[in-house]
């Protein structure tokens, strides 16, 4: 679509939009759907005090009485083939994307497009790197700070969405100067 980017309409046809939506659905409600159930089998004794100001798995499974061992390695595992199956059609399609970029004989647009990709892996980094390891402390740092975790839950609800214009933007050269003057001052 690079290299024919004339041809969205036919490439992109409505049925096809429809069947990626379908499959992003399907694949949340598979993700999301065994939470509940296997939340459900454990015994509640500890505090219902919440770390975060949102309801997060890490957190009921630790009020659990019971062995929480099974939940856990489902969620890291889960955590984990959610991010490498991503990660791996993402470098899927870059090294797709890539090959159409290298064979643009302009190199001034072969930049621009490199430019652009880019952009794209700095926000697909913002949106990861803090999922990961909000996961990844919430299972294996036992001696980790309530404040650290809380800190941290809030910069993987909010780091990706005020990033992402800033990560975009940052390739017009006019905001980019106005974006560095309000950090400067």
């Amino acid at each position: 679509m690079i290299c024919n980017p004339l041809r969205y309409a036919s490439i992109l046809t409505l049925p096809r939009i429809v069947k990626m939506g379908l499959v992003c659905v399907l694949r949340g409600v598979a993700v999301i759907l065994p939470l509940p159930f296997l939340l459900q089998r454990f015994q509640y004794c500890r505090s219902n005090v919440l770390s975060h100001c949102y309801c997060i798995n890490q957190d009921v499974m630790k009020m659990a009485c019971s062995d929480i061992r099974v939940n856990s390695i489902y969620g890291l595992s889960l955590s984990f083939l959610t991010v490498g199956l991503d990660s791996l059609l993402i470098f899927l399609s870059y090294v797709m994307i890539l090959a159409a970029v290298l064979s643009i004989t302009s190199q001034v647009e072969c930049l621009r497009s490199l430019n652009t990709c880019i952009s794209h892996l700095c926000a697909i980094l913002l949106f990861y790197t803090p999922m990961t390891g909000l996961s990844l402390i919430h299972r294996l740092g036992e001696g980790s700070s309530p404040l650290f975790l809380i800190l941290l839950g809030y910069i993987y609800l909010l780091l990706p969405p005020l990033m992402n214009p800033i990560v975009y933007s940052m390739k017009s050269k006019h905001l980019c100067v106005r974006i560095i003057r309000v950090f400067i001052k």
